[in-house]
């Protein structure tokens, strides 16, 4: 089986069943056996001095031992009938992938404040952001949502893909554990703020060409100019060196207003506006930025398709 075939086809069928399942949460997941890992590590090792090395130390054994072992299973894998590995590595695409499942969060938070009101909202919120959400109005929530569905279809589905096509199964899970070191102990708090920095660093690092690319394309596929103006007008500023330039793409495609300060475990983070007109975001633009991410993901996987079929004629 050559190169082409052997990531083109699993990336294909990894891809279709995103669409058809999202993601069940009562199927086994890789990412919760690596928050497992994370959390066993941190609680052994994030105390005393040293916490920022052991941290580091903590964080790269994972990372590599996550490449480490799925380039054992490839290899393993090649050695297999052909039916098998394309099951096997299907399956990892699958898990690596997580558009529909999000797409499908952010549609269930507009659907339950449109229909059961206000503190419904905010509980089907808190299950997909990180923020406080216990005195967020109507306003807040649909913005919160359209914001995670902008920064999230960048760590969640563009550069898990990218990293598939740069280094196949391997790549796209060793990401995974980055992003689930960042999103476990990268915070900036008295618990996290040495432990968890090299994870943060790292997972910034992982995402400045994912982040920005993700932007160009939520403008070039929304068909907004003003997208790509707020790109570089608005795109760094952001606690992050990289959401912010998701979120500014799709507040350009709306023409609406994003950030602005926020309460995370009980503490006021103060943040800049993304945007300029804080006019109300309706119901059905969830609809909009939907479509929109499911765009911009198809094109990823066709693109890296036609990537490495233009590779597959070159050699």
């Amino acid at each position: 089986m050559d190169r082409f075939t052997r990531l083109a086809a699993p990336l294909a069928l990894g891809y279709a069943l995103d669409l058809l399942l999202a993601d069940p949460e009562s199927w086994p997941h890789p990412v919760r056996t690596y928050g497992a890992l994370i959390a066993a590590g941190e609680q052994r090792l994030n105390h005393g001095q040293h916490r920022f090395v052991k941290g580091a130390l903590l964080a790269s054994g994972l990372v590599g031992g996550a490449y480490g072992l799925f380039t054992l299973l490839d290899n393993v894998l090649r050695r297999l009938p052909a039916g098998m590995a394309l099951a096997a590595n299907s399956a990892w695409v699958f898990y690596g992938l997580a558009n529909t499942g999000l797409v499908r969060e952010g549609r269930a938070v507009f659907e339950v404040l449109e229909r059961e009101g206000l503190e419904a909202g905010r509980r089907q919120l808190a299950r997909i952001v990180g923020r406080d959400t216990a005195q967020l109005d109507g306003q807040q929530i649909r913005t919160a949502v359209l914001e995670s569905l902008a920064e999230n279809l960048s760590d969640g589905v563009v550069a898990p893909l990218c990293y598939y096509a740069l280094a196949g199964v391997p790549g796209l899970m060793a990401y995974k554990m980055v992003n689930t070191l960042d999103s476990m102990v990268g915070y900036r708090s008295p618990r996290y703020e040495q432990f968890g920095k090299f994870a943060a660093c790292l997972d910034d690092v992982a995402n400045l060409v994912p982040a920005r690319l993700t932007a160009g394309m939520l403008a070039g596929l929304g068909g907004s100019g003003r997208g790509f103006r707020f790109i570089f007008r608005y795109g760094d500023q952001h606690k992050s060196p990289n959401a912010g330039y998701p979120e500014a793409a799709v507040a350009g495609v709306l023409d609406c207003r994003f950030g602005g300060p926020n309460y995370y475990h009980g503490q006021l983070v103060p943040k800049p506006y993304i945007g300029e007109n804080p006019r109300r975001l309706e119901h059905a633009e969830i609809n909009r930025v939907a479509r929109l991410n499911h765009a911009v993901c198809g094109a990823v996987v066709a693109g890296i398709v036609g990537w490495l079929w233009w590779r597959r004629g070159r050699n």
